[in-house]
């Protein structure tokens, strides 16, 4: 995913309040937390308070949420939405 269809989902995203996670390019909000080991596709969004860790994988064109947590070795993959206080593990 460019910054430009980030821009498209997000309007007010920026390049400075986002990256792109370094296994597997999806786009993560600064605000939220990933771990160097975990995988974020490159169409897949981290955003919010959201956390992922561990050996998990998100890919596809799934989202992770405000403060859901994704971790173990758990994989969000598909239209998958997780959100809330969810936890996948």
């Amino acid at each position: 995913m460019t910054l430009e269809k980030l821009q498209s989902l997000f309007p007010g995203a920026l390049a400075k309040s986002w990256h792109q996670h370094e296994n597997g390019g999806g786009w993560v909000q600064n605000t939220a937390s990933v771990d160097s080991a975990a995988y974020i596709g490159v169409d897949c969004l981290v955003i919010g308070d959201a956390r992922v860790y561990g050996d998990a994988q998100v890919y596809g064109d799934a989202r992770v949420y405000s403060d859901a947590q994704v971790y173990g070795d758990a994989r969000v993959y598909g239209d998958a939405r997780v959100s809330g206080d969810a936890q996948v593990y």
